[in-house]
């Protein structure tokens, strides 16, 4: 709609070169003698930094919609340039951010070739509010302190997203684009080949701000979902014995962006594949037993909601995580309590809550209005629109160390009242990719399932 256009946001992207220096920690990071391209894909929330490692749980997240119901956002549902050719709206917009993925491998020829660069963002924070800028100076250089924007070293987690996302676009794209399914799964192999030759290599704390570090120093579940993914694919037994070997086989508990076990087993759980029957049974049965406990901890909660415990920095996002595997589970036993469940905890993000907000743009009485986003600043005067509809908050956060939040005395209240709409409160009002995406898996469950 007219009301958010804009124009494109850092086509300049599409060369950018490794940044070089020294990080708050002491580590020095050398430079690269390669450029990539890699324009397109997703910010990954109210900042205009890119992630692998973010991209991933929440492109996944969409393509495994496709993958369970195709019927969703059929062509020509999306107001999205692709949107009359031939080929679901839904996969037209995880393809935009898989191609981003795929454009973070290291290139053939080159040090750590296979491997993903972990991010690319700018040396320093961009100002706030502040429409998209279409081209920046990336200082390709690395000439001038503060100026520019950069990938960032790669990481055995970010490949392995590469492995594991890739392997999924390959099946799911196998009678609609070979060729770019083949693509994928070129990709994902070389990845996994990378991973496996370079299984501790860490994101660190480059540059020191800028964005965000997404640090992760436990990959044992990024190989799992990885080999899942691959197995279900291809059917390679060196995948298979990967994934029935490791220590997170089975595993279902809660997940996020770090913790990525639970991924491989519902992808084992709700896609085709030639799992032995017994193992798969164990799969299943691992879904169920965890959705009891969170049912069991709902039970328990004045607001009837699907969580764990805590309330940490995007409690919105792990609840609605949580709604997916429950609705596994219900997919799994078409026990109604499990469905039951799920609309009692949208139920909670849409109003029923002790802050009495939806926290989600559009919907409700009382919805979240001023999000923590550059764009979406909500000042219509000074060009910047108010959020649409469909955006989810972060929401309460047990540790809310904004500025706003600490003036507000948030950390006095009990968790799951600490929480703000102000655009100014970014670790309890951000918005990002991985939380919308299982909010959009969710409506749609709950759209065709009775």
């Amino acid at each position: 709609g007219e009301q958010w256009a804009r124009p494109a946001g850092h086509t300049s992207d599409s060369d950018v070169t490794c940044w070089e220096g020294t990080d708050p920690d002491g580590n020095t990071w050398p430079a690269c003698d390669y450029t990539l391209d890699a324009a397109g894909g997703w910010y990954d929330a109210g900042d205009f930094g890119k992630y692998v490692v973010n991209g991933g749980i929440s492109v996944w997240t969409l393509m495994n919609l496709y993958e369970q119901m195709p019927e969703a956002f059929a062509d020509g549902s999306l107001s999205i340039p692709e949107n009359t050719n031939g080929v679901s709206d839904l996969l037209d917009e995880a393809r935009w951010e898989m191609e981003f993925i795929l454009s973070m491998q290291v290139p053939d020829g080159q040090p750590l070739a296979g491997m993903v660069h972990h991010k690319l963002h700018d040396e320093v924070w961009a100002g706030m509010p502040m429409v998209p800028p279409t081209e920046v100076e990336n200082d390709n250089e690395n000439a001038i302190i503060g100026t520019g924007r950069y990938l960032f070293p790669p990481s055995t987690a970010a490949t392995l997203n590469l492995a594991a996302t890739g392997a999924q676009c390959a099946r799911i794209w196998q009678d609609i684009d070979a060729d770019f399914s083949g693509q994928c799964l070129v990709a994902a192999e070389k990845a996994w080949q990378a991973a496996l030759a370079n299984p501790d290599k860490y994101a660190g704390n480059t540059p020191g701000t800028g964005g965000g570090n997404y640090p992760d120093s436990d990959v044992s579940d990024e190989f799992y979902w990885a080999a899942a993914e691959l197995f279900i694919t291809t059917g390679k037994q060196e995948y298979q014995d990967y994934v029935l070997t490791s220590p997170d086989f089975a595993v279902a508990k809660q997940f996020d962006w770090g913790s990525l076990a639970t991924l491989g087993s519902l992808s084992l759980a709700s896609t085709a594949n030639n799992l032995p029957a017994d193992k798969l049974t164990e799969v299943k049965n691992s879904i169920l037993v965890f959705s009891d406990l969170l049912l069991e901890n709902q039970a328990a909660d004045g607001y009837s909601v699907l969580i764990d415990g805590a309330y940490p920095w995007g409690s919105n996002g792990l609840i609605l995580n949580n709604m997916m595997l429950v609705a596994e589970a219900y997919n799994i036993s078409g026990e109604p309590q499990y469905l039951n469940a799920v609309r009692e905890s949208m139920d909670y993000l849409l109003g029923r809550n002790p802050n009495n907000i939806s926290y989600v743009t559009g919907y409700g009485t009382y919805a979240m209005q001023h999000p923590h986003h550059r764009f979406w600043a909500h000042n219509p005067g000074s060009g910047y629109p108010p959020p649409p509809a469909g955006v989810v908050s972060g929401g309460p956060n047990a540790d809310p160390t904004d500025p706003v939040a600490v003036a507000q005395n948030l950390v006095e209240l009990p968790e799951s009242k600490r929480y703000l709409d102000d655009i100014g409160s970014y670790t309890t009002n951000e918005i990002t990719i991985n939380w919308n995406a299982p909010l959009v898996w969710m409506a749609s469950f709950l759209n065709y399932t009775r």
